[in-house]
């Protein structure tokens, strides 16, 4: 009996052995079925998934590398610093007409950019210019002539049967007399379908009527000049003879009646530079620059306010 008993002894401590071991092999199975243990390994797809790759233009204006840097430096300089001469007058930069030329070249890159300098290169390219991607006064005036070449050609005076008067409500001054209220009849047709276009843009928040006409208390695109007859125009050069060309034409569209001068800012009609500066910044001129050609109208690049029916 005293030799059986540590044999059964034995016995049990071998089968609880085994009891544990059995148990450890089948919870660590589990686990790993679960995911909740090691982690189990995935076969590897043979389909390579797609990645749609989208690239941004990048500017170099800051890439000391680009070939348009030292272009770009110049820009900047001659933004301000360009001498140049027009209707006798000397000239200092071409930052007045930075939104022409912008529009010009169908770009909206900053002038002080890499990306300005290689649009403009491609322009000076197709014009037979030196393609250096810099605004000198060759390109300048390479773009004025294409300005003034958009503006009208036929001067012919308008006959009394061409011209209607505006109501004095389109006016900038209402007290503006009949006779110099009168405009050419498509003219003034193109230009109230302007205003109407202008009126429907929450962008220059125009103060208007129930009948999407300008209300008397705003100012912007009202009429400040249209029709000017010959004597008319004679008489303004009696009383102010140093006002010069610009000012009081000899040939001046005016006589046609197709031309407008518009309210867009700052003193009316002031060609210093300062006022001009006011108003080339303004929301309505930038939206004329934007808009004009779909109605007909092209600008007269030295008078921010001045443009003209040319169809």
């Amino acid at each position: 009996m005293e030799i059986i008993r540590p044999l059964s002894v034995m016995l049990r401590r071998a089968l609880l052995i085994l009891l544990v071991l059995g148990l450890f092999v089948s919870t660590g199975f589990l686990l790993s079925g679960t995911g909740r243990g090691q982690t189990k390994m995935k076969p590897e797809s043979t389909v390579k998934p797609t990645v749609k790759i989208t690239t941004q233009p990048i500017s170099d204006s800051g890439n000391s590398s680009s070939p348009f840097f030292e272009a770009a430096g110049k820009n900047v300089l001659f933004r301000n610093e360009l001498s140049w001469t027009f209707g006798g007058k000397e000239q200092r930069g071409w930052s007045l007409y930075d939104l022409l030329i912008g529009t010009t070249l169908d770009t909206q890159s900053g002038f002080d950019s890499g990306d300005f300098a290689a649009t403009l290169s491609a322009w000076q390219r197709r014009r037979g210019l030196s393609n250096s991607g810099v605004l000198d006064e060759d390109s300048l005036m390479a773009m004025i002539a294409e300005w003034q070449g958009d503006r009208l050609k036929d001067r012919t005076p308008a006959q009394p049967d061409q011209l209607l008067i505006a109501p004095a409500t389109d006016f900038y001054d209402p007290a503006r007399l009949e006779e110099l209220r009168q405009v050419e009849r498509n003219t003034y047709a193109a230009y109230k379908q302007m205003i109407a276009a202008a009126i429907a843009d929450p962008s220059l928040k125009l103060v208007h009527t129930d009948k999407a006409e300008l209300a008397p208390t705003e100012n912007f695109f009202k009429i400040i000049s249209a029709f000017r007859s010959r004597d008319y125009q004679e008489e303004l050069r009696r009383r102010s003879p140093n006002a010069g060309s610009a000012g009081l034409a000899v040939n001046s569209p005016h006589f046609t009646g197709r031309a407008l001068d518009l309210y867009v800012g700052g003193d009316p009609v002031d060609t210093k530079d300062s006022n001009r500066a006011i108003q080339v910044n303004t929301p309505a001129y930038k939206w004329l620059v934007r808009n004009a050609g779909r109605f007909g109208f092209r600008p007269y690049f030295y008078e921010p306010w001045h443009w003209e029916y040319v169809k």
